[in-house]
């Protein structure tokens, strides 16, 4: 069989495509200003070597923060130009603030102006180059799912909603068919005696394997992958591109054998990972109760007018290896508000106050908690710290629960800066998902992204 693979790319690919395209088009810009027209404030030269990779770093970060190398906003052209304006502006206005490293202003302000717009425009350009050639069908990755049925409809909704570049086509069923087997009528299905052909005709570009009783492959399906592997074609687990595309770990679909998805990150007993974040939590705590501080006079006024009563209040959280601390927070319901017993909080809440509200979307009324970091008893990032009553209700009902207390609870986690506000048993699935997620592939790395995403979800006024 020959197979002509399509040309795709991939996830880490188009974020690496989208930051170096984005460098690529501004100095490219830059330099065709100093070509063409009268502008000085900036030359594509060796002398201004600092300042343009200043710029550089500039666009990178704060193009992070404002999610333009976000794939799923990347794709389309509205939200890209949003925050391609947002962004831009935010760095213009550091490139501008930083003249030690960056040019002096210029003395024709309007200067400023062509460097502002050569940097929207020529990335406005890319994107729309990206969005309608990258982005397009002949691009996408075209996947054949093998598995049994009853698991389908649940892997194709959780993997439809993380890249639309990555398209299934179809699946064929592992088991043995009968006519009285259940139908899926979801994703056409292809019979397995055509599993080479489907390939073909399909242009089919990785195979995906969710089958979570393995004895159970038939055999034609079974010699058919191991012949798709002897020839070099990509066939992959399900486990793990759903790692890949969701960042979370799939504990739904863990068995007996749930060590083998759970190689925790090295990072857990690497003495100086843990010596520098322990370091950067004692940093991060001191400036955060310093600026406590400083907004304190606004925030008693705040509570006055809107929350009339104590501005702050503790509460029971568990914490590392499972043990319970008191958790310090800025009051953001009404007196008494679990007069009737805990409750899961709900988007648009009624117990939450006015400015209880305010104090949530900003995420201001988690500055106390700045105190729990410095006594050791929380990291600055790490996994939300729940309260005992849910922990035991969710430890009987969520397989796993406990595992997310080997490390210390977070100010802000992966699960915060990826999911909405857990309000059901559903959510905390998902939150202890991307929480086992962090767990398990720990970095600095990753804790920089975490950092940089709660950067965009405060200021896109996200908090719940």
């Amino acid at each position: 069989m020959k197979h002509k693979k399509g040309i795709h790319f991939e996830v880490s690919e188009r974020k690496i495509l989208l930051r170096i395209m984005d460098l690529a088009m501004v100095f490219l810009s830059i330099y065709c200003l100093g070509l063409f027209f009268d502008f000085e404030y900036i030359l594509f030269n060796q002398e201004n070597t600092v300042a343009l990779v200043l710029l550089g770093i500039y666009i990178t970060v704060f193009g992070t923060v404002f999610e333009l190398y976000d794939l799923q906003k990347a794709s389309k052209l509205d939200t890209t130009f949003r925050n391609l304006v947002i962004a831009t502006s935010t760095v213009v206005l550091f490139y501008l603030l930083t003249p030690v490293l960056s040019p002096y202003l210029p003395e024709e302000r309007m200067q400023i102006v062509y460097f502002y717009m050569a940097i929207i425009i020529s990335i406005l350009l890319w994107r729309l180059v990206y969005i309608n050639l990258i982005e397009s069908p002949r691009f996408y990755k075209r996947v054949l799912l093998v598995g049994e049925i009853s698991n389908i409809d649940g892997l194709i909704k959780a993997l439809n909603t993380s890249d639309p570049n990555y398209k299934i086509v179809g699946f064929i069923n592992s088991e043995i068919s009968t006519p009285e087997s259940v139908k899926f009528k979801g994703l056409e299905e292809f019979e397995a005696n055509d599993f080479l052909e489907t390939i073909e005709k399909e242009r089919i570009s990785e195979v995906l394997v969710a089958s979570f009783n393995t004895e159970s492959i038939i055999t034609e399906v079974y010699h058919d992958l191991m012949l798709l592997m002897e020839r070099g074609f990509k066939i992959r687990e399900y486990t793990q591109v759903y790692e890949e595309l969701l960042y979370r770990v799939p504990i739904q679909f863990v068995g007996k054998d749930f060590y083998k998805y759970f190689p925790f990150s090295r990072s857990n007993e690497n003495k100086l990972y843990i010596f520098f974040q322990r370091t950067f939590d004692i940093v991060i705590a001191i400036m955060g109760l310093f600026i406590g501080v400083l907004l304190s006079p606004f925030l008693l006024l705040g509570n006055m007018l809107g929350n009339r009563g104590p501005m702050f209040y503790s509460q029971e959280r568990v914490g590392r290896n499972s043990k319970s601390f008191k958790i310090l927070k800025l009051r953001t319901m009404v007196i008494n508000a679990e007069k009737d017993g805990a409750r899961w909080a709900q988007k648009d809440d009624k117990r939450v106050t006015a400015f209880g509200r305010f104090l949530r979307r900003s995420r201001l009324d988690e500055i106390p908690q700045f105190y729990n970091v410095l006594k050791g008893e929380m990291s600055i990032i790490g996994p939300r710290p729940e309260r005992p009553f849910f922990v035991n209700e969710l430890c009987r009902i969520i397989p796993f629960y406990e595992t997310r207390h080997i490390i210390k609870p977070g100010l802000t986690g992966w699960a915060q800066v990826n999911t909405r506000y857990g309000s059901s048993i559903d959510d905390s699935l998902t939150k202890l998902q991307y929480d086992l997620y962090y767990i398990k592939h720990r970095s600095v790395f990753l804790d920089f992204s975490i950092t940089v995403k709660t950067l965009s979800t405060i200021l896109y006024y996200r908090g719940q």
